[in-house]
């Protein structure tokens, strides 16, 4: 097995796995089980998700389209501004 995306966390290798099991491309998420022992500290590069060599090259297509994607929305949310403020 061959790593196709390193998660910035578990749910974005979840999701991932998910579409590239869409697009029948069997995946695996690796790793999932360690952010675990690191309680509440952020951890990266724990989390990954895995697929046979012989479909890597499909499967990283897609893997790197739902990424550039995830980062658009990120970028797109201002976590930095109070929900609470007064818009006006």
């Amino acid at each position: 097995m061959r790593i196709v995306y390193r998660a910035e966390n578990i749910i974005d290798a979840h999701l991932v796995r998910n579409v590239l099991e869409g697009a029948g491309i069997p995946a695996h998420v690796g790793g999932e089980y360690l952010t675990g022992a690191m309680g509440e500290l952020p951890v990266m590069g724990l989390v990954s998700v895995l697929v046979a060599e012989h479909d890597w090259p499909a499967a990283s297509r897609l893997a790197a389209e739902i990424d550039a994607e995830l980062s658009e929305r990120r970028s797109a949310t201002d976590f930095d501004s109070d929900p609470l403020a007064d818009p006006a």
